[in-house]
C-alpha cells in the first residue's frame, strides 16, 4: 500500500487489553460504490495517496492498514435519556485503526482514531442489523463538515460508500439504500466507556482507562490524578457545548455513549440546525420531553459529566471530583462569549463588553422571532462595523430597526474586527449565507433517492469549504 511518510500508526487502545474491547469481522458488502473521500483529512493521517480502488478496499472491505491489529468493537454502556443501558457497547460499528496526524519534524501528532458506522453485526449488536442507511451517512457527511467550518469541535467524516443491500426501517421509507461510513476522530472514549467499568465495580480498569485518557489526550494533568483528569475533561465539554450554540446546532441525542473525553461532537443521527432563536427546538421526533432541547444542551453535557464523575468515585473521593464539576459553568460562559465573538469575526474586549455583545446578541434574536433566521444574523454583520453597508442595504435591512438592535450594534462596535480582510471572499459577495436547515438536506437527499444525482451533495460540499476557508482563515 503507497501510504506517504506522514502515515504513522499507533493503535493504542487495543493495548489496553480485552476487556475494553473485542475483535470482531466486518460485514462482507454486495457492493462497495466510493461516494465521499474526504481528501483533506486523509492527507492530515497519511493516506492521500491511496487509489480509490485501495480506498474501497481498507474502508469497505476492512482490509487491515499497515500496522493496524484489525477491527475492535469498543465495549461501553450508557444513559440512554437518563435511563441507564448496560446492554450498549459498538453495535453496528468498531475501531478500525488509530494513527497519528501529520505534525512538524520533531514532534509528535495527535492520536486520531478511524471509526465505522454501518460496518456489520457484532457482539453488542443486539437485534440490530449493524448496517446504515445511505441516507444516515450522507447526513453525517453534512453534518460534520458545516460543524468543522463554524469551528465546532467535531469528527470529520472521512470515508462514505454505498454497499448495496436494502435495509428496512421504521423511521423512514424502506426499503432504502445502504452505505458504510468512516469517520476520523480524536477519540472514541466515551464516559460510557468508564460507566461499564464502573457498573461491574472494576477498580482497576477505571485507573487503567483514566491513565490511558490522561496520557493519550490531557498529558498536562500529572499521573493518578483523577479531579484533574475530569476537570479537563469538563472543560474541553464545556466548550463544546459552547460551540454548538453558537452555531446553533441541536446534537439530538446527548446520551453518555455520545459524550466522549476529548470535547468532540460525533455520531450525528437526528440532528438539525436551528431556523431561529427556539429555546426548546429538538431534533429527535423520539424527545417528546426536549430533553435535548437546543437550550437544554449545556445542562444535558453537565448531567453526563455528573455521571462520568460518579465512575471516578471508585478511584478518587468525592470532594475534589465535586470542585472539578463545579468548574462547567464558569467555563461555559467563558467560551459562549469566545465562541459568540468567534461567529461575529470580533476581538475580545474583556470580559464585562464582551458579555455585553453576548446577551445583545441573544436579545436580538430573541425578539426577531422566525423572521431573523439564526445563521443570517452573523453573516450580515461579520467583522462588525465593516460589514454596515452590506447589511443595511440587503434582504434583512429592515429587521435591523429596533431597540434591540441598536443595543447589539453598540456592543458590537465597541470591538475591533478580527481579520477583516475575510470580508473580500466571494461567500460576503452574496445576499444569503450558507446554511444547513432541514428543507435543503431533504432534497439534497431526494436527488440522489430519486435520480441517483450526486451534484447538489458534491456542490453543497465544495459550498461548505469555501465557507471552511474563509472562516478558519489563519491570521
Amino acid at each position: 500500500m503507497p501510504v506517504s511518510t506522514a502515515y504513522r500508526p499507533d493503535p493504542l487502545f487495543s493495548a489496553l487489553g480485552p476487556e475494553f474491547g473485542d475483535p470482531v469481522a466486518p460485514a462482507d458488502f454486495p457492493q462497495t460504490i466510493l461516494r465521499h473521500r474526504n481528501a483533506r483529512a486523509a492527507a492530515s493521517v497519511g493516506l492521500d495517496a491511496l487509489t480509490n480502488d485501495e480506498w474501497v478496499a481498507h474502508f469497505g472491505r476492512f482490509e487491515p492498514l499497515p500496522g493496524q491489529p484489525g477491527p475492535i468493537a469498543m465495549r461501553y454502556h450508557g444513559h440512554q435519556f437518563r435511563t441507564y443501558n448496560p446492554d450498549l457497547g459498538d453495535g453496528r460499528g468498531f475501531l478500525a485503526a488509530q494513527l497519528r496526524e501529520s505534525s512538524p519534524v520533531g514532534q509528535t501528532g495527535r492520536l486520531l482514531d478511524l471509526g465505522t458506522k454501518g460496518s456489520g453485526t457484532t457482539p453488542w449488536s443486539r437485534a440490530g442489523d449493524g448496517r446504515l442507511t445511505l441516507k444516515g451517512g450522507m447526513r453525517e457527511v453534512l453534518a460534520a463538515t458545516m460543524l468543522e467550518a463554524l469551528g465546532v469541535p467535531t469528527s470529520r467524516a472521512l470515508s462514505l460508500i454505498e454497499t448495496g443491500e436494502a435495509l428496512e426501517r421504521g423511521d423512514e421509507p424502506s426499503p432504502t439504500r445502504s452505505a458504510v461510513l468512516v469517520r476520523l476522530q480524536h477519540s472514541h472514549v466515551r464516559f460510557g466507556t468508564f460507566q461499564r467499568a464502573a457498573y461491574f465495580e472494576r477498580a482497576n480498569q477505571i485507573e487503567i482507562l483514566a491513565e490511558h485518557v490522561r496520557a493519550t489526550y490531557h498529558p498536562q494533568v500529572e499521573a493518578g490524578d483523577a479531579p484533574g483528569l475530569l476537570a479537563a475533561i469538563v472543560e474541553a465539554s464545556a466548550r463544546l457545548a459552547a460551540r454548538w450554540i453558537a452555531a446553533g446546532f441541536v446534537h439530538g441525542v446527548l446520551n453518555t455513549d455520545n459524550l466522549n473525553v476529548t470535547g468532540e461532537s460525533f455520531d450525528y443521527g437526528p440532528w438539525r440546525f436551528l431556523p431561529a432563536y427556539e429555546p426548546g427546538f429538538t431534533a429527535a421526533y423520539f424527545d417528546s420531553s426536549g430533553l435535548y432541547a437546543f437550550a437544554r444542551q449545556p445542562e444535558a453535557v453537565f448531567w453526563n459529566l455528573t455521571q462520568l464523575a460518579g465512575t471516578l468515585k471508585l478511584v478518587a473521593d468525592a470532594e475534589p471530583l465535586t470542585e472539578a464539576l463545579n468548574g462547567f459553568g464558569p467555563a461555559y460562559i467563558r467560551h459562549l462569549r469566545s465562541a459568540f465573538l468567534d461567529r461575529l469575526g470580533v476581538r475580545s474586549l474583556g470580559e464585562a463588553a464582551d458579555q455585553r455583545l453576548l446577551d445583545t446578541t441573544l436579545a436580538l434574536l430573541r425578539e426577531g422571532g422566525a423572521e431573523l433566521r439564526w445563521e443570517p444574523l452573523f453573516f450580515d454583520w461579520f467583522t462588525g462595523f465593516g460589514s454596515s453597508a452590506r447589511a443595511l442595504s440587503g434582504p434583512r435591512a429592515k429587521l435591523y430597526q429596533t431597540k434591540a438592535f441598536a443595543d447589539f450594534r453598540f456592543a458590537l462596535f465597541e470591538h475591533e474586527p478580527d481579520r477583516p480582510e475575510r470580508l473580500e471572499a466571494p461567500l460576503f459577495a452574496r445576499p444569503e449565507p450558507e446554511e444547513m436547515l432541514i428543507d435543503e438536506v431533504e432534497a439534497i437527499w431526494s436527488a440522489i433517492d430519486r435520480d441517483d444525482d450526486w451534484s447538489p451533495f458534491a456542490d453543497k460540499l465544495q459550498r461548505l469549504e469555501g465557507l471552511r476557508q474563509t472562516l478558519r482563515a489563519s491570521a
